[in-house]
């Protein structure tokens, strides 16, 4: 019988046609909840480094009502430190923050050395279809108990967060910037 862990790695096997990821551990600062994972993989899809996390979707929010999220982010970088990143994020702040689309987060700092960016925001992942951000990670048996919701994570200035803040996630997406390049001026 397949655990939690094994049918969300079968699946991100399923999607990256079996492409081995890089795995990145981040220690739990958490009593009573295991580490963070980030499955970190180059040029997938093409150019992009892709990152997905494991391990946020194992604390609880009361927001969480059908399923827990975990994190994915992709850029145009070969810098690991956007996959590094997005793990020290999830495990921060699993159990405080809800991980909704549209949440914006204050990085604290350049998220990489070559990039402005200091932020993120959370929207649907570009390069996961929306029929495969829905993980059903349930033990035989139980299906449809365990869920895992992926969601996408947008590196983005200061200042763009600070607007989706006072505005909308709405009000700022824009189909015309390119979400995957970490050295893109502000859109606001």
């Amino acid at each position: 019988m397949a655990s939690r862990v094994e049918n969300y790695l079968a699946h991100l096997d399923r999607l990256s046609s079996g492409v081995e990821p890089r795995f990145l551990p981040i220690a739990s600062t958490h009593e009573g909840i295991k580490d963070v994972t980030v499955m970190a993989y180059r040029n997938l899809p093409d150019d992009l480094a892709t990152a997905l996390t494991y391990g946020l979707s194992l604390a609880h929010h009361p927001d969480w009502r059908h399923g827990r999220p975990e994190l994915c982010l992709s850029v145009r970088s070969d810098d690991e430190r956007w996959a590094w990143a997005l793990g020290h994020l999830a495990e921060r702040l699993r159990g405080s923050c809800p991980f909704s689309y549209g949440n914006t987060i204050n990085f604290g700092e350049r998220i990489s050395p070559d990039s402005p960016l200091t932020a993120f925001v959370v929207y649907a992942p570009a390069v996961v279809d929306r029929d495969d951000c829905r993980i059903d990670v349930s033990i035989a048996g139980h299906e449809g108990h365990d869920i895992i919701h992926v969601v996408g994570m947008y590196p983005i200035h200061e200042v763009v967060r600070q607007y989706i803040a006072a505005h909308d996630l709405k009000s700022f997406w824009d189909p015309d910037w390119d979400p995957y390049d970490f050295t893109r001026l502000a859109a606001v």
